[in-house]
């Protein structure tokens, strides 16, 4: 694999000593697992204990001066209004015909100032388009490598950072400014794992001493470094979208049914007028979970038919549950196909039946 073109992040030595398997995410040689067990016991152990996930290569952006929320709150989905300063929000930027351009999440510092942070690949695409947009006197900046981004995520997540001195006592999608070992770290109590847990947002040069210190509080707690890997089946089994799998240009938030982090009262966003006829319409299909009933695992892409053998979806995520031990999906479904309905999913030329289910698939524990 060519990874000279790749971003590496700060933490990139840490993961090679490690004997991680790395590869392209987002354009970033990222770390996918680790030895020792890989993906499975990575997920077992966020599930049980603690997992520290380096996810540096989520992009970071500043909109600041005055009325910069407002501003924001006028481009993206989500209502900055339904939060206060010092929480966070899931959101969506979105394209005048309502394809998702990316799912990032705000933190709403004051007023005149909202920290983003995209996704690896679309960071740059959304802060072109936010600085076209940005009226004078607001300054939109990307800061993409000026931050490092580690998140903590299991039961015993609160333990780790108490044990380092970092604020554990916020609530769920809220952060909190600190200062560890003479650099400013930003403790968002956000994750993509479904369990309690933290992302902290630290200083790109001090990222090796804040994951060193990581490392040697989680290892007595039976913690383990997890990978890209385990955190895609996490977030699977909690239903959480992928953009570019679950989200795209072609995949709306009203398809995706996450029209709960859309702000319909607003009186503007990026692609209001599209969304709301989508979602007045009632016609396109929509995103449902499917739990295999025998064995096999779904793949993105593959086929979903009705009982009559029609196709009626395709799989947009697709996964081995390590904690249910069977094969879970996230897929497009037509209208017609409801929770409970029983379907197949062609694998590699077998159908193997599925029931349309709910997610999350497992327990979500974000807020105990």
């Amino acid at each position: 694999m060519d990874t000279a073109d790749l971003i590496t992040s700060p933490l990139h030595e840490r993961h090679t000593a490690l004997g991680a398997k790395m590869a392209d995410f987002g354009g970033w040689l990222m770390p996918i697992e680790y030895p020792g067990g890989g993906v499975v016991a990575e997920h077992t152990a966020v599930r049980s204990a603690v997992g520290v996930f380096d996810v540096s290569h989520l992009g970071k952006a500043t909109v600041s001066g005055a009325g910069a929320a407002a501003f924001v709150n006028r481009c993206l989905t989500n209502d900055l209004n339904r939060i206060e300063a010092g929480q966070a929000q899931y959101t969506m930027c979105c394209a005048p015909d309502g394809g998702v351009v990316d799912d990032l999440i705000a933190y709403l510092v004051s007023d005149e100032e909202v920290f983003l942070i995209p996704n690896a690949a679309n960071t740059t695409g959304v802060v072109s388009l936010l600085a076209e947009e940005a009226p004078e006197g607001i300054t939109v900046t990307g800061a993409h490598s000026d931050y490092a981004v580690l998140a903590v995520q299991g039961p015993k997540a609160p333990e780790v950072l108490a044990n380092l001195g970092l604020p554990t006592d916020h609530g769920f999608m809220s952060f909190a400014d600190a200062e560890w070992q003479g650099q400013q770290v930003r403790v968002c109590r956000t994750g993509y794992t479904g369990e309690k847990g933290f992302e902290l947002v630290c200083e790109w040069d001090g990222a090796t001493a804040l994951w060193d210190a990581l490392m040697a509080e989680i290892e007595p707690l039976g913690g383990l470094p997890a990978g890209l890997g385990a955190r895609d089946t996490l977030r699977t089994e909690m239903g959480y979208p992928l953009h570019g799998q679950d989200l795209s240009a072609e995949i709306t938030p009203v398809m995706a049914r996450a029209a709960w982090a859309v702000g319909w009262d607003k009186p503007e966003f990026w692609g209001k007028e599209s969304l709301s006829a989508e979602r007045a319409a009632k016609i396109t299909p929509l995103n449902r979970g499917l739990r295999l009933i025998g064995r096999g695992i779904p793949r993105s892409g593959c086929a979903v038919l009705d009982a009559e053998g029609k196709t009626v979806g395709t799989v947009t995520s697709g996964t081995f549950s390590p904690s249910l031990k069977q094969g879970i999906a996230l897929a497009l479904l037509d209208r017609a196909i409801t929770w409970d309905d029983e379907v197949t999913i062609e694998v590699r030329g077998r159908q193997l039946p599925a029931k349309v289910e709910k997610p999350p698939f497992v327990q979500a524990r974000t807020s105990l």
